[in-house]
């Protein structure tokens, strides 16, 4: 067992894009614990759009990252050492413990996983922050109905595939919005989506006319701009848009761009709504149950992107913005 922490902290706010000197690298020893804590040996870190909005300095849903701090993000890894009695050495735990490959906990926000029902990097993804997101805002805040059509982008990430494959447990048509043609032939091949836009290779108001004949019934958001704008044009009456997320704004050194087609909500009495998967916390359990026993029917297939080594985090994290990530992006932190 190595005996260096590694950890990434926040140097300086980017504007922008995240680069080299938004980042500060260090080692120092692994740290001691004191009566009610416990030490964990980070395995995986989760790399989510979100992480992005925490480095701005402003009021959301969740305090901003301070400068000097360990960059926040999700994790799972053993407990290694305890002096907690809800803890116990050989224990796995999921948390926010930061990109560092050791933290220090006194089990606030822990939950133990079992590695031996599922992999470790899945709960980070499809049974982590990104599938209570994807399962709480289609199903509470978007409310599909049997034989509705349900549009997603992002489609090949890991919300947004498993917001598609849930819509079609529910009975949905589903269409998928993707960057390449490989991404998208592996909606329809393995996931099972009805049809999918290539954003890349495609206009995608053309496109959703013609993939979307009878109109949008839900529309589940992940990337803002232009196709949040293109997609408003299409939607039926009483449609209900889940804002999940605007990738395609994250980094503007300008002013969010926001549809200019919102009027298309007041002309079908539609409804735009947010999801926060925080405020869902308490219904965690029954979701990761339920989530769990479709992987285990066959009916959601999962895909994990693995970078391996914490020392490549500032490029994995730029991964997301390029577009480069098939499935859940996730860090090992040991190669």
């Amino acid at each position: 067992m190595t005996t260096i922490n590694k950890q990434w902290r926040l140097k300086t706010r980017p504007v922008g894009a995240p680069n080299a000197e938004t980042w500060d690298y260090t080692e120092t020893e692994i740290p001691t614990i004191t009566d009610g804590q416990l030490l964990i040996k980070i395995d995986y870190i989760s790399i989510d759009p979100a992480m992005r909005g925490w480095l701005n300095d402003v009021k959301s849903y969740i305090k901003p990252v301070q400068i000097g701090d360990v960059m926040r993000a999700g994790t799972v890894g053993e407990v290694i050492e305890s002096k907690n009695e809800k803890f116990a050495v050989g224990d796995y735990v999921a948390g926010h413990d930061g990109v560092q490959s050791y933290a220090v906990s006194d089990g606030t926000g822990l939950h133990k996983v079992d590695p031996n029902l599922a992999p470790l990097p899945y709960y980070l993804g499809v049974l982590g922050m990104p599938g209570m997101t994807g399962y709480f805002g289609l199903l509470k805040t978007g409310q599909p109905k049997a034989g509705e059509t349900v549009v997603v982008s992002g489609a090949a990430g890991a919300v947004g595939s498993l917001v598609g494959q849930i819509a079609k447990i529910k009975g949905c048509r589903v269409v998928g919005i993707a960057g390449g043609s490989e991404k998208c032939k592996f909606l329809v091949d393995e996931l099972g989506f009805d049809a999918t836009i290539d954003y890349k290779n495609e206009n995608v108001k053309k496109a959703l006319k013609q993939t979307c004949p009878n109109g949008v019934d839900v529309y589940f958001d992940n990337v803002g701009g232009d196709i949040l704008n293109d997609v408003l044009t299409q939607i039926n009456l009483h449609a209900r848009i889940v804002i999940c997320g605007a990738i395609s704004q994250y980094n503007n050194t300008e002013a969010v761009k926001g549809p200019s087609n919102y009027l298309s909500l007041l002309v079908n009495r539609a409804r735009m709504e947010g999801i926060v998967v925080f405020d869902n916390i308490k219904e965690y359990p029954i979701a990761m149950k339920e989530i769990a026993g479709w992987i285990q029917s066959g009916d959601i297939k999962v895909k994990d992107h693995i970078v391996k080594g914490i020392e490549t985090f500032p490029d994995t994290l730029m991964m997301l913005f390029n577009g480069e990530n098939f499935g859940k992006l996730v860090l090992k932190v040991e190669e």
